[in-house]
């Protein structure tokens, strides 16, 4: 088989259609799924070295895995970079099909090409709203998840079942927690997860490393709620890492890998004697889990035939070298097994002979429409943002505070020479001052990224439902209600032109720059994984852009070749339509000195004795389309920036 050759992933249960009716999922939980895979390889591609030293090699990850996953908990175990969480992810469709090829069927049948929306899946870190409680996010799940047909009567029931089931109800409307408020335990927390993906009734249920996080009594309360979703006949598999035998004793399959290859796969309570038939025989007391990964490793004391060797720190490579020899030791000899022969043997009755199709991994199906979506979407962000009054009221106080300060320094701005350059300065200041502010917008997209790829990919939404979700109850209230209070506080206080239209122009300028800069910090920012990266690079350019506002430097003195940068700064299309605005018909005649040459009293060598002049010195087109043309273009920005964050969440990496 070759290893680049398109993956064929199959599913039962076809004559369901993928339409639920009045049940509440398509598959239900008392059908028995039974999940097989056929030589599974998958490869991945890695660049190593430096600049022009870089070049591609292509890895293993997974090489000639079958098996078969029955109702029941199926484990999967390993060490770190063994591939168990490449295996679960292909087994649940949500792995990047390039460099996977295999089968993985279910009892035959093609699968549907929105599985990853019927079945459910619990990613490794937790992917619940924290400000809401943990009904609210059940609520979230089944509305957007379950037909709209259903009645919400019965959801309202479904929910309630499960909060039952889970031993959630007694905390069923305690906030779920985030840093800044205290909710709910690891455990529950994890239960809120699990909930989540109920809420369709899947038959399969995947869990990326159920027990990250939480100490050993609590993840095995998570083990025992799974154990008993397993008894109902629900088909269970998950990544595990290295579970006390409390956890161990639950698995009824286990599935041992190692640097990709399978050293054994079928019922966990034979493993210890597997292993004992091949030479390795578990201590008295020792943990099971703990043995195979010593095994695994190659510092089991347990060796009936060879004695552990000591590990070189100055031969580490070495070391790496001889633990590959190992797995792959091992892996041969469990390809010699009584334990292989019998899964391949059922392999052949369950295998099938396919037509050749295109994967469908990327197909995405909603139960609901836009509008629903983004309702839902948008309560959800509007009660965050309300839920979160450290960030959202901080950053009212902080305008507040800034529009008092920059207000005291300026105050009272007069018709001089004093006045002319505290009303530029304050212009600067207030320009510059919504573009940065605008910076903590990059965690928009970046703090929830795992919580949007996670729904999008399990078909709780379209992502153009969640981006116009977000930037209405998110970005327009917390990017327009600082600029009316900021503008409300220093227009007065400094004493600018007083009259309405020249109060409600500042207004909206200093809002479309807040609207500009945000967009681009966002454009910037979104399919960034670190913050601190997206905030680097919008430091550097809001930098850039400032020297290009018209304060730092007279914008008719820059050589040609380095003139066209000002039409890519913010700044300048804020300070030139604030500069209009305000200087327009000013009148500073009654100067006695020249501002060039403050020793210089000669009325004849005057250069700015009006605002209109000091505008045409600055080379600023002072007609009435000079100043709207400012706006026309911050607005355009708007809108480009705006399509660069939608198409870069389009085009994000969404499988691993």
């Amino acid at each position: 088989m070759a290893h680049n050759s398109q993956v064929n992933i199959t599913l039962t249960e076809s004559s369901t259609n993928g339409v639920p009716s009045r049940k509440l999922s398509t598959w239900s939980s008392s059908r028995a799924t039974t999940i097989t895979f056929h030589n599974i390889y998958y490869r991945v591609k890695l660049k190593t070295g430096f600049f022009g030293c870089r070049k591609i090699v292509e890895k293993d990850i997974l090489r000639d895995i079958n098996g078969i996953m029955r109702p029941g908990l199926n484990a999967i175990l390993g060490p770190t970079g063994s591939g168990k969480s490449s295996l679960l992810d292909i087994l649940a469709a949500r792995k990047d099909p390039h460099g996977l090829s295999g089968d993985v069927l279910i009892n035959g049948a093609p699968q549907p090409a929105n599985f990853k929306c019927m079945s459910g899946y619990v990613v490794q870190d937790d992917v619940v709203m924290g400000t809401l409680t943990v009904r609210e996010n059940l609520q979230f799940s089944a509305a957007l998840r379950l037909p709209k047909t259903l009645r919400q009567r019965e959801k309202n029931e479904r929910i309630d079942q499960i909060l039952n089931d889970l031993g959630l109800t007694k905390v069923a409307d305690s906030k779920v927690g985030t840093q800044f408020i205290r909710g709910v335990s690891g455990g529950e927390r994890k239960r809120t997860n699990i909930g989540m993906e109920l809420i369709t009734d899947p038959a399969v249920l995947f869990l990326d490393e159920p027990t990250t996080g939480l100490d050993a009594s609590t993840a095995n309360a998570v083990l025992l709620l799974l154990k008993k979703m397993a008894r109902q006949g629900k088909t269970i598999i998950f990544s595990i890492h290295q579970p006390r035998y409390s956890i161990f004793r639950l698995f009824d399959k286990l599935t041992l890998l190692a640097a990709g290859r399978m050293l054994y796969h079928g019922p966990a309570q034979n493993a210890i004697d597997y292993f004992k038939s091949i030479g390795y025989e578990c201590e008295p007391y020792n943990n099971p889990t703990d043995f195979f990964l010593d095994v695994i490793n190659g510092d089991s004391t347990a060796v009936t035939s060879n004695k552990t060797e000591e590990i070189d720190i100055d031969n580490i490579d070495e070391h790496m070298d001889r633990d590959k020899t190992l797995a792959e030791k091992l892996a041969e000899m469990y390809a010699n097994s009584d334990y292989y022969q019998e899964t391949k043997a059922e392999l052949e009755k369950l295998s099938f002979s396919p037509k050749k199709r295109e994967t469908t991994f990327q197909q995405i199906t909603y139960s609901t429409s836009f509008c629903h979506q983004l309702k839902w979407v948008s309560k959800r962000t509007f009660k965050n943002l309300l839920g979160n009054p450290q960030a959202s009221i901080a950053q009212l106080c902080v305008t507040v505070f800034l529009g008092l300060v920059v207000g005291a320094i300026f105050f009272g701005a007069k018709n001089d020479a004093s006045g002319m350059q505290n009303r530029v300065g304050a212009m600067f200041f207030m320009t510059t001052n919504q573009c940065f502010s605008s910076i903590s917008a990059i965690e928009l997209f970046i703090v929830e990224k795992k919580i949007f790829i996670h729904e999008y990919i399990s078909g709780y939404y379209r992502i153009s439902a969640f981006y116009f979700a977000k930037l209405m109850a998110d970005l327009l209230p917390m990017r327009t209600l600082p600029s009316i209070i900021f503008t409300c506080i220093i227009y007065f206080m400094i004493g600018f032109k007083r009259t309405a239209a020249a109060f409600f122009i500042m207004m909206l300028t200093l809002t479309m720059v807040s609207f500009t800069a945000t967009s681009m910090a966002l454009a910037i920012a979104t399919g960034q994984s670190v913050v601190s990266v997206a905030n680097l690079l919008i430091t550097i350019a809001f930098v850039f852009m400032i020297i290009f506002s018209g304060l730092l430097v007279n914008l008719t003195t820059i050589m040609n070749w380095l003139s066209w940068l000002k039409y890519f700064s913010i700044p300048r299309y804020g300070m030139t339509a604030l500069q209009i605005n305000e200087f327009v018909g000013l009148d500073f005649c009654g100067l006695s000195v020249n501002l060039t040459n403050p020793n210089c009293t000669d009325v004849s060598t005057l250069q700015m004795c009006t605002g209109d002049q000091y505008l045409k010195n600055q080379g600023i087109d002072a007609t009435p389309w000079g100043l709207w043309q400012n706006h026309v273009a911050l607005a355009c920005m708007t809108v480009i920036f705006l399509i660069i964050a939608y198409l870069k969440l389009v085009f994000m990496k969404k499988l691993s």
